[in-house]
């Protein structure tokens, strides 16, 4: 690691136009020896794995404030941590959420590790998210490579090699460029760079603060780049979901397995999805029908077309799967996206006296 003209002007910049963001400390504060919390730079950074900043703020806000410690959120039951969660995705961050939690607060009496080695060994950490949280939570000249790092790395050096193929040779030249003195803060000010000034489509050069620097500006095709391998194209799976719903409102819900798709998480009890059509499978016996209408929904590797099936069941009914739950007891924003897209969507058919 070596001090560089160009990390010196991104600091003066950052120090001027750093982002105010709930997990951060100033850089004021930061020359003024406070250092951020590592428990929120860590709960910052599970939040914001694919997800993006205006999406993570408040549930950033609402884990802190149910959980203020480390401790706090290991204590935590599962289930309200999961609800709570809902809505944010890739849930396997929010299982692991707790696993880290609990060996910290079990194996390190609530304190993080400071170093780069040490983090990678607490569940749900990988490369990227143990670099962060040494960096900017200890400082530690750690080289931070997100999207936002790559976007800004490719311009500033003209790399035509596409991702993900360029993924090392972009995090090299990041590093040679990260200093020894204030990394925490260099390393957020890339990351602010790419997502204030660098941004994917119409980057705003003129007031970059290495428009002398990039390769990319002087060549003009920093809108070009970086450049990306053709994305495979997503197939369609189909489910169904069966939304049952006993004569004194309780409804029939499941806790997903830990493992897989949506683990932990509340639903509706289905079928498997699949890209072949599923056969019925209903989880009680029932008068069941079809209200009409499909849920849609993306994940990050296929389409899913969930049809779906409703009924008002006895109250001696019992399930082959799931549980009934009291309406008294049920959050409909404690399900996951697409399970919540099937309450709205069949909620009608379900008109109680």
């Amino acid at each position: 690691m070596r001090e560089t003209p160009q990390s010196a002007d991104l600091l003066l910049w950052y120090d001027a136009n750093a982002r105010v963001l709930p997990w951060r400390t100033s850089p004021v504060g930061r020359k003024a020896g406070h250092l951020p919390d590592p428990y929120r730079v860590w709960m910052s950074e599970v939040m914001l794995q694919q997800t993006t900043v205006a999406a993570v703020r408040s549930y950033f806000l609402r884990f802190t404030e149910l959980w203020p410690t480390v401790t706090d959120l290991a204590n935590a039951d599962d289930a309200a941590v999961m609800g709570e969660w809902a809505g944010l995705g890739y849930y396997a961050r929010a299982r692991n959420l707790l696993k880290c939690a609990r060996v910290v607060a079990t194996d390190y009496g609530g304190t993080f590790p400071d170093t780069h080695g040490a983090l990678l060994k607490l569940p749900g950490i990988g490369p990227y998210t143990a670099s962060a949280i040494a960096s900017i939570a200890f400082d530690r000249p750690e080289t931070v490579v997100d999207g936002n790092v790559e976007r800004v790395i490719s311009r500033l050096f003209a790399v035509h090699t596409p991702l993900p193929t360029a993924k090392p040779e972009l995090t090299a030249l990041a590093a040679d460029l990260t200093p020894n003195e204030r990394p925490g803060d260099y390393a957020q000010a890339v990351m602010d760079l790419g997502a204030t000034i660098c941004t994917p489509r119409n980057p705003t050069c003129g007031i970059c603060p290495w428009i002398n620097a990039c390769q990319a500006r002087a060549t003009g095709i920093a809108a070009d780049l970086p450049r990306k391998l053709p994305k495979k194209a997503k197939p369609t799976r189909l489910g169904i979901a069966y939304l049952a719903r006993r004569q004194d409102g309780a409804w029939l819900l499941e806790t997903r397995p830990d493992k897989g798709l949506l683990g932990g998480m509340l639903g509706w009890p289905g079928t498997e999805w699949s890209v072949d059509a599923q056969a019925e499978a209903p989880p009680c016996r029932a008068s069941w029908s079809d209200p009409g209408g499909e849920v849609r929904h993306t994940f990050t590797h296929f389409h899913l077309k969930l049809s779906l099936r409703v009924a008002v069941v006895s109250e001696t009914e019992v399930p082959e799967r799931g549980q009934f739950i009291l309406t008294s007891d049920f959050r409909p924003s404690d399900l996951p996206t697409v399970m919540r897209k099937a309450f709205d969507l069949a909620s009608g058919a379900f008109a109680m006296d």
